[in-house]
Parts: C-alpha cells; structure tokens; sequence
C-alpha cells in the first residue's frame, strides 16, 4: 500500500510531539503537563491507526470488486485490527 505524505506528515507530527514530551521531562516540568501531552500523542496515534485502516480497508474493497471474494470477511479483518489497536 502507498502512504501519502499526509500521512507521513502526520506520523512526523507524532514523533514531534513524543520528542516535546521528552524535552519537558528533562525540563522537569509539571506532571499535570507531561499528561496532557502524552494524552494528545495517543489520540493522535489513534487517529493515524484509525486512517491506515480506512485506507487499507478501501483499496481492499476496491481490488474485490467484482470478485467473488466476500467483503465481510475484509470489513471483519478491518474491524478486527482497530479492536487490537486499542
């Protein structure tokens, strides 16, 4: 599968973000702060997970289309994985 670079991008974000996380702890910063930002990496994770699988998901159905392979089986798979992710 192809990432986009709005993905990448995304991702780079995330590794900013954990590298800001980092930088306040050895700043020694609030406990209260370093939370708050660990909680916006994670939903930030989540929203990335969330997008591999929709696109995956999509061009998946999309190579099925017109097969006779059952897209539930794939839907299920998808689903599947968010579930793990969490």
């Amino acid at each position: 599968m192809d990432y986009s670079s709005d993905m990448k991008n995304r991702l780079k974000r995330i590794e900013g973000q954990v590298r800001g996380v980092l930088k306040m702890m050895e700043d020694e910063k609030e406990c209260q702060s370093i939370i708050t930002q660990l909680s916006a990496v994670r939903s930030a994770v989540d929203r990335a997970t969330a997008y591999v699988v929709a696109k995956n998901l999509e061009v998946c159905l999309r190579e099925q289309k017109g097969t006779e392979e059952d897209p539930e089986e794939t839907i299920e798979e998808a689903v599947k994985m968010l579930v793990k992710s969490r």
